[in-house]
């Protein structure tokens, strides 16, 4: 790869969609690289909206839609796997493996990058074994190959990291199958990505495999204490010794239906340790992966700046316009979202939310509120007497009520953190967009509940707070078009 340390290459990314490719995508746009985007559906990421981005409609199963794609890359990255399928997914992981490894050879791609699944041995599960065949049918097949073989990746959203919170988070005891007692080397997202950035442009003759992982060497029990301790929280651990790993995936997709069809044929696949034993990528690259708890704290920071910078109008759409009658759940957080269109412009149209709380109220049910605020000074909390700094202006740190503020754009957005005692974490947000007929007003509450109590308070009192915010979004609109 030598001829391209001097030049920037075109990168070809597949898998952008996905949980790595996407934040591959934006680290590689923000270091400067072009890149090609392989996607089904090209709407899928119609958000992107970079002029060193190019999104192209390619199908892996269809090879006559990957030699036009091809053309003129030099670095191509294959993180796709159909894992979410529910039949003959090893089938159509060798298809899709065997178009590309071929369609990047005619095209004369310099280097293919591949992130695949750390283990060893002869009994591998058929994910781990599908996952491997990849890249020995990218290293055979096509051009040269960088394979990483990688156990579980710590991240907000990753699959394995998602379904240990969502285990230690939803249940305050819980039985502990097997597999728990496997050891592994988790890795954190950035340092993913760190490798799979450095591979652009590493110095390498033919195709290699390099095992990657943190330092430290756990089991999956030993992760969830991590997390346990992380979160502040407390599970009670019960070992079940005769729960198989295919019992105990049933298990999982009672307890976690979100991750269940995904999720199982994880566990299926966790028989051995999956531990580094090849150092070579230690010596090649710059990368020194983190520790567990770091790696979980940052996890949990990461999330926190993700949600800060989300437009909740944007999210929610995406996420279609399923309800139930807790609202919707979106990642880890429960959700109660609502939007009005007035006739007035965004000026007006922020005025009440502006002046929301303090002496002004907050406008439906105050007595409710007021109550509220009443039982958090009786359990230590702030209560709701603190009110607020200024009548008409809001400031980032500003106090409102048992609220503070997070953010806030004139005539755009105000975000309220709760700070209030809580089995979780909350917030208020309302946003207002000019619609061309007017403006649209969207009233969110999120609740990021800890543990079981967590999820009891969301849904107990849900109905009473689905008929306050009903009446909130209400009486900011009244107030709105009827303001002079």
């Amino acid at each position: 790869m030598r001829e391209h340390l001097e030049k920037k290459p075109l990168i070809l990314l597949t898998g952008a969609t996905g949980y790595v490719g996407g934040r591959l995508l934006s680290r590689l746009l923000d270091s400067g690289f072009s890149v090609r985007c392989a996607v089904r559906n090209p709407e899928s990421l119609a958000h992107v909206n970079h002029q060193n981005a190019e999104i192209v409609r390619a199908d892996l199963l269809e090879f006559e839609s990957l030699e036009s794609v091809l053309k003129g890359v030099d670095v191509a990255y294959y993180l796709v796997h159909s894992l979410g399928s529910t039949n003959d997914f090893e089938e159509k992981e060798r298809l899709c493996a065997e178009n590309f490894a071929r369609a990047a050879k005619n095209a004369g791609v310099a280097r293919t990058i591949y992130l695949g699944g750390l283990g060893s041995g002869n009994e591998l599960s058929p994910h781990l074994r599908t996952r491997q065949g990849v890249g020995k049918i990218l290293r055979e097949l096509g051009t040269q190959t960088i394979e990483f073989r990688a156990s579980i990746i710590i991240g907000s959203g990753s699959l394995s990291f998602e379904m240990i919170r969502a285990l230690v988070d939803r249940l305050p005891v819980m039985i502990t199958p097997r597999w728990v007692a496997k050891k592994a080397q988790p890795i954190a997202i950035e340092d993913v990505l760190a490798y799979l950035v450095a591979a652009i442009n590493l110095e390498l003759d033919g195709s290699q495999v390099f095992e990657i992982g943190g330092p430290d060497a756990v089991s999956y029990m030993e992760i969830m204490r991590e997390y346990e301790r992380r979160r502040g929280v407390h599970r009670i651990m019960i070992p079940v010794p005769f729960l198989t790993p295919h019992l105990s995936s049933l298990w999982l997709g009672l307890v976690t239906p979100l991750y269940a069809r995904i999720g199982r044929k994880l566990v299926d696949s966790i028989q051995h340790d999956t531990l580094v034993e090849d150092q070579a990528a230690l010596t090649k690259f710059s990368v020194r992966p983190r520790g567990l708890a770091e790696a979980i704290d940052r996890a949990l920071v990461n999330e926190d700046n993700e949600f800060a910078e989300t437009r909740w109008s944007d999210a929610l759409s995406a996420a279609g316009e399923s309800r139930s009658w807790g609202g919707t759940k979106f990642g880890s957080r429960l959700v109660d979202s609502r939007t009005l269109k007035v006739s007035c412009d965004p000026a007006r149209a922020f005025s009440p939310v502006r002046t929301i709380g303090g002496s002004n109220g907050w406008y439906c049910a105050n007595w409710a509120w007021t109550l509220r605020g009443f039982v958090d000074l009786l359990i230590g909390g702030v209560g709701v007497r603190r009110g607020r700094t200024c009548q008409d202006k809001l400031h980032v740190g500003d106090v409102l009520d048992f609220w503070r503020v997070e953010a806030v754009e004139p005539n755009k957005l105000l975000r309220l953190r709760a700070e209030m005692k809580l089995p979780g974490r909350a917030w208020l947000q309302f946003e207002v967009n000019d619609n061309g007929a007017g403006s649209t007003i969207r009233q969110t509450a999120l609740f990021d509940p800890l543990g079981v109590f967590g999820l009891l308070y969301w849904y107990c009192l849900y109905p009473m707070h689905a008929l306050i915010f009903a009446g909130m979004i209400k009486q900011i609109g009244e107030r709105a078009t009827n303001s002079e």
